[in-house]
């Protein structure tokens, strides 16, 4: 006979989400059932954000000891050693790791059951020998990465975001199939620390992203020496034994084979659905997810589904959003929609690219008269002084100032595009930025800047110049 837990809420997944949905209902003292069968943290912690960053920012040293000589300081070939990479990706790890523990949940009043967990009809989930009948449940299982059915790569070794950065041995070349940010960003610091590598992108790299500002990352990425090949279709792959792997395209020049020691496969991401046994729960999904309506809500009124698995943009601060909207739902009854048009994005490659709102391109589309401004960063003074002059800011703005979008491609793109963000969220006009304040001198400046150049039509309007003509007349 199996326990019978009757909780407020259960939440299954102890990712970003399922984390801030159990956190904070504890603290208003609601009961909660976390279940989790996997890591506490997630793919966030585990396999993706975290540890993907701390080996960029190992390779971000190794590119500045490279290039030290812009600074008068003699430039060296840094000496990589991959093992003790690795030891400080899983140290970060480890150190974040206990703010998402088991014992830090228990503390604050979660039942933590570190198991599967499987609905067995509409009202009632299993896990761990337990049966969990709540008032609400909360799916929010994440996504795995992606696996795309080329002929051959079930028979080859090959890598993944989950699996890459447990490696301990640097690979000699490294072949990324799949141009997009997690690719890229992979693809640049594994050159950076010393590796061939190879991306092989079917369409465009960094498609989704403004074009313009795309291409400044491309070709700093060429420019590091990765061999980026854009159009080229894989059609197929197979193991060479000790030697490796080997990748067949196709590009418009004909047929090739590329060659490489290792094989990163970064294609996207897909919905942890698979074992839950939604059906039971009459709960509707598809390949992209769990159906939802704007409230979160499931076909099952009792269920709701947030983050990755729920088939929206796939960022964790996507699904820290959710959660805080589902908080809201269930605790006070205040149902809250997600809107997806004020969530910010950012890559981390070198430069960053990061964007909020509508493109440039959709602007257009969308509004009849669209204001584009523009900033460099070459035009910045901190972006000169630490020699980060590769950069762009990108505004648009409606016929009446109010701000749709913008994106950014530079140095700590990823911070910049927050005063953006919440402008965007806010629906504040240009003249919002342009009336704040930022020290001297910051990169910050630069929206600033181009917030004020929204104005430069003004200067030159023969209008305001006669009545700053006429009022010179009274001293």
């Amino acid at each position: 006979m199996s326990d019978i837990l009757t909780p407020d809420i259960c939440v299954i997944g102890a990712g970003s989400g399922g984390l801030t949905v159990a956190a904070a209902a504890a603290a208003f003292g609601v009961s909660v059932v976390l279940i989790e069968k996997g890591k506490m943290g997630g793919d966030c912690l585990n396999y993706g954000c975290v540890p993907s960053k701390a080996l960029i920012a190992a390779a971000k040293t190794a590119d500045a000891m490279r290039h030290a000589d812009r600074f008068g300081i003699k430039a060296v070939e840094p000496e990589v050693n991959f093992g003790r990479v690795h030891d400080h990706v899983h140290g970060v790890i480890a150190a974040i790791a206990p703010n998402d523990s088991v014992e830090r949940f228990t503390a604050l009043g979660v039942e933590v059951i570190e198991a599967a967990g499987r609905f067995v009809d509409a009202n009632t989930v299993e896990a761990g020998g337990k049966t969990i009948r709540a008032r609400r449940f909360v799916v929010a299982t994440g996504p795995s990465a992606f696996i795309p059915p080329l002929p051959g790569l079930a028979g080859t070794p090959s890598l993944t975001h989950e699996t890459h950065l447990q490696e301990t041995r640097q690979p000699q070349r490294l072949i990324v199939i799949g141009g997009g940010p997690i690719g890229m960003e992979m693809a640049q610091a594994h050159r950076r620390l010393g590796s061939e590598v190879v991306v092989l992108e079917g369409l465009k790299a960094l498609g989704k992203d403004d074009p313009e500002l795309a291409a400044i990352v491309l070709d700093r990425t060429r420019a590091d020496g990765i061999d980026l090949r854009e159009g080229a279709k894989v059609t197929r792959v197979e193991a060479r034994g000790k030697a490796g792997v080997r990748v067949h395209v196709e590009t418009a020049e004909g047929e090739e084979a590329v060659d490489g020691t290792h094989l990163l496969v970064a294609v996207g991401r897909t919905p942890n659905v698979n074992g839950l046994d939604l059906e039971k729960a009459g709960i509707v999904f598809d390949r992209k997810g769990i159906k939802v309506d704007g409230a979160l809500r499931t076909t099952n009124r009792r269920v709701f589904a947030i983050g990755d698995v729920a088939g929206s943009l796939q960022f964790t601060h996507v699904a820290g959003y959710h959660a805080g909207l589902v908080v809201q739902t269930i605790l006070f009854r205040l149902p809250g929609k997600p809107d997806i048009s004020i969530i910010p994005w950012a890559t981390y490659t070198d430069p960053e690219l990061a964007h909020v709102g509508l493109t440039e391109a959709a602007a257009r589309e969308k509004h009849r008269d669209v204001t584009v401004l523009r900033w460099p960063f070459a035009e910045n003074d901190r972006a000169q002084a630490e020699r980060k002059t590769a950069g762009l800011i990108k505004v648009t703005t409606d016929r009446k100032g109010r701000i749709l979008g913008a994106s950014i491609v530079g140095a700590n793109a990823g911070e910049l595009i927050n005063l953006w963000a919440l402008a965007v969220a806010k629906k504040m006009k240009i003249g919002d930025v342009r009336g704040f304040v930022p020290p001297y001198p910051t990169l910050g400046e630069v929206s600033k800047r181009a917030a004020t150049s929204y104005y430069a039509p003004v200067t030159r309007s023969p209008w305001i110049r006669r009545v700053i003509a006429f009022l010179r007349r009274f001293g």
